[in-house]
């Protein structure tokens, strides 16, 4: 029993590890409470499911593992899930993918959506990244007709080891060797990143093809860490595979608490659901706390903060989207904080995408992270295909679409030899901000009954420029979790070269704040990403 890893031994005694955590609450009796233990990946089904517009739906699930699950197929119908095809430990894409992101130098379990991005620097053309595919396709992963897969344990460490891969053998076969976190990047990097993402959408979308054959349905329901990865959710809605698709916001392991409270409510309990057929439950996510003018002003004056305060918020707004159009950077706090793990316009920093500087402006200046990394549009809902080839809302961020033709530049001969920083900050298109290497953006549309504050700033903003779309990145600086509270924003704006922060009816001017040039005053160590 003692040479069991640690952590097998605590799956297989899980249950008991709960009772005895809860003990240690006064009020708990584990003789007269009944515990419900919804399992992982059900739990990331009825989070999926439930909150949907769909009163039947097939639920594809992937993340790394749950207690031996990594992958599901279900089948939601009313108030029930019924799972038709499991894929079980240690074959699994999340892990798979985890591999891949400690191989290329970025941390496992929150530097998964960095190789996303890193993934379109690779050239989809060349020998290397064709080279790399057939490498990964022959010796580190199977991949079956059905979508499941078998990964071969002579590369990898995590079912036994602390660590992900067996590093020697991943040498030996990509012929360079783990490149270390923080070093530069160079283009076999980005080749393996493009190669893994290219191997992992066809994995993904083998499963949605299963999972649409296997349930006949004609809407899809996505939940687990992989349907976090937006290119892969977009190759699927490209398909027609579905009529619909519906991913919940907080896909991750976070969305898991929500969906076993949905499970135990619909399922152990049998309530009915009564899905409204033009928008999902989760109302675009803003389940976290929200803070009143007294707040706000209690923090101003701890912090000697100076502030305008409006009376009218169609004044402030106007102000806001003048500060914008003229390339100022807003942080923008309003009401309820978003659950999960996008910005979805309560809690995020605001840029002009006609900018072309403003990539390398958030980047460098207030994120402080590595200068390839995109940002996504919010866009008006009705603008939606003004922009982006993607004819279905996508309010949550989890979707990836291309610009549309008609707003792209050419690109210059050979522009995949090109160095890797020039290519980065080659104009691509009249919104060259939100623009990725391969015409390509992370889409969130803002909707009038979700986000009225937000909508109401967007459409300011087109009136005065004739673009319904800002740059969208969380409220943070790398490292930190978004910012929650008046004191966090205002912190996190007075140690980045953010130019104005709103809260609320609130507008604060970084140049009208005390000593505001001394930003190591406010400074906060993180552990970074």
């Amino acid at each position: 029993m003692a040479s069991i890893p640690v952590w097998l031994r605590e799956k297989m005694f899980l249950k008991r590890v709960i009772h005895e955590e809860l003990g240690k609450i006064e009020l708990y009796d584990r003789h007269r409470l009944h515990m419900l233990f919804p399992e992982h990946h059900l739990s990331h089904a009825a989070s999926a499911f439930f909150p949907s517009r769909f009163k039947e739906a097939a639920i594809l699930t992937i993340d790394g593992v749950g207690e031996w699950a990594t992958s599901t197929i279900g089948f939601g119908r009313d108030h029930t899930i019924e799972i038709h095809k499991e894929l079980h430990f240690p074959h699994s894409v999340g892990l798979l993918y985890s591999a891949f992101t400690y191989y290329l130098g970025f941390v496992v379990n929150s530097g998964e959506y960095k190789l996303m991005g890193l993934a379109p620097y690779g050239n989809p053309e060349g020998a290397a990244t064709r080279k790399y595919i057939a490498l990964i396709r022959e010796h580190i992963v199977d991949i079956k007709e059905d979508g499941s897969i078998w990964l071969n344990q002579d590369y990898f460490n995590y079912a036994t080891g602390l660590r992900m891969t067996r590093e020697e053998k991943w040498q030996q076969l990509f012929g360079f060797p783990v490149r270390k976190p923080e070093s530069p990047l160079e283009q076999h990097h980005c080749d393996l990143g493009y190669a893994i993402q290219a191997v992992t959408e066809e994995i993904v979308l083998k499963m949605a093809e299963e999972a649409q054959r296997l349930t006949g349905a004609r809407n899809l329901c996505m939940a687990g860490g992989v349907a976090l990865n937006c290119v892969a959710n977009g190759k699927i809605i490209k398909k027609r595979l579905f009529d619909d698709i519906f991913i919940q916001p907080a896909a991750g392991d976070a969305g898991g608490a929500l969906g076993a409270a949905l499970a135990a409510h619909h399922i152990y309990f049998g309530q009915e659901r009564n899905p409204a057929p033009t928008m999902d439950a989760m109302q675009g996510a803003f389940l976290g706390p929200e803070y009143s003018a007294i707040d706000i002003e209690l923090m101003a004056r701890k912090n000697k903060a100076v502030y305008h305060k409006y009376t009218s918020f169609t004044q402030l707004v106007d102000e806001v989207a003048d500060l914008l159009a003229s390339g100022q950077v807003v942080g923008w706090m309003q009401g309820r904080m978003e659950f999960g793990p996008r910005a979805l316009g309560n809690r995020s920093i605001l840029g002009d995408a006609r900018n072309p500087e403003m990539q390398k402006k958030l980047n460098l200046k207030i994120k402080y992270r590595e200068s390839f990394r995109p940002f996504a549009p919010s866009v008006l809902d009705e603008d939606n295909t003004s922009f982006f080839e993607l004819d279905m809302p996508s309010p949550y961020m989890l979707l990836i679409a291309d610009v549309v033709s008609s707003r792209r530049r050419p690109l210059p001969d050979h522009y995949h030899d090109l160095p890797l920083w020039e290519r980065l900050y080659h104009q691509r298109s009249d919104v060259p901000a939100i623009t990725h290497l391969d015409f390509s953006a992370r889409i969130q549309t803002v909707h009038r009954e979700t986000n009225e504050p937000y909508w109401t700033l967007l459409r300011r903003f087109k009136e005065k420029t004739g673009y319904g779309l800002l740059v969208n990145t969380s409220f943070n600086v790398r490292g930190e979790p978004i910012i929650c509270t008046p004191v966090d924003a205002y912190k996190c704006f007075m140690r980045t070269e953010m130019d104005y922060l709103v809260i609320g009816d609130y507008l604060f001017v970084k140049t009208e704040q005390p000593n505001y040039q001394d930003t190591e005053n406010w400074k906060e160590t993180f552990k970074l990403d």
